[in-house]
């Protein structure tokens, strides 16, 4: 009799950041755009968190600033060396320097941001050498279901706005007449 073939070991960065994703999704719920982050710590999650700066009227709201926060305060210090960052999007200046003051070990994300990416999408913080800290990073873990979901969120917003708009036009518009067509010229 053959012995059963050994599971495959799934890599515990795609195992994070199908967290991150989760997380993500959470926000997507509440309106805000999908973005989800984990903090691990020796293979344990510390702590999580999703943008909530529209619900929370907060612009540092960001997935990653919440889920550091959050993992500050239940380890009772701002240093977090030997924690490591997912997020399902590259992050930006003010969270990758968050990242960075915190003396985080690593950050790994999944989606480039061509647009405000602080990891090498427009910038890189994380390579300067001028800095006092450097934190590990690599990108584009689960890339693509990270990005999909952005892209899903901004579609069905821009759908959304689009069909706004053509309802805002036709009330603009007036009533439609309703009757039959003697009524609508005046005739008898």
């Amino acid at each position: 009799m053959n012995a059963p073939a050994p599971a495959p070991t799934q890599d515990p960065d795609q195992i994070a950041m199908r967290l991150a994703l989760d997380q993500a999704h959470n926000a997507w719920l509440v309106g805000e755009v999908p973005v989800g982050a984990v903090l691990m710590r020796q293979g344990q999650v510390i702590a999580t968190g999703y943008n909530r700066p529209i619900t929370t009227h907060d612009p540092t709201g960001h997935a990653e600033i919440v889920a550091l926060r959050h993992a500050a305060t239940l380890l009772g210090n701002y240093r977090l060396p030997e924690c490591e960052l997912y997020v399902t999007l590259e992050p930006c200046a003010m969270c990758a320097m968050a990242m960075m003051h915190a003396r985080l070990k690593r950050v790994v994300f999944g989606a480039p941001d061509p647009k405000t990416g602080a990891a090498g999408g427009v910038i890189d913080l994380f390579a300067n050498p001028q800095l006092n800290h450097h934190t590990d990073v690599i990108g584009g873990v689960l890339a693509e279901p990270c990005g999909a979901l952005l892209r899903e969120f901004f579609a069905e917003k821009r759908a959304l706005r689009r069909a706004e708009r053509r309802t805002a036009a036709a009330d603009a518009d007036g009533p439609i007449p309703t009757g039959d067509a003697t009524e609508l010229d005046g005739s008898p």
